[in-house]
């Protein structure tokens, strides 16, 4: 299992932050609520949404006075 954050939406591709590279998936891969700064867990073509770590991610950037997720 893999485990990333998800960059940008560009076109049909979504850019998904992993360690110190990105992965690049099919949009429609992902779940229908997905946004810019959520973090996903990927196992093959499936992706799914952890929202507990992304409520956590975006409070500790929102806490560290970030502008960027």
């Amino acid at each position: 299992m893999i485990r990333g954050v998800i960059e940008l939406f560009e076109c049909d591709i979504a850019t998904i932050k992993v360690d110190d590279h990105t992965i690049e998936y099919p949009k429609h891969l992902l779940p229908i609520d997905a946004q810019v700064g959520d973090i996903v867990l990927i196992e093959g073509n499936k992706i799914t949404l952890d929202k507990e770590a992304t409520d956590a991610y975006k409070r500790e950037a929102d806490e560290a006075g970030r502008t960027e997720v």
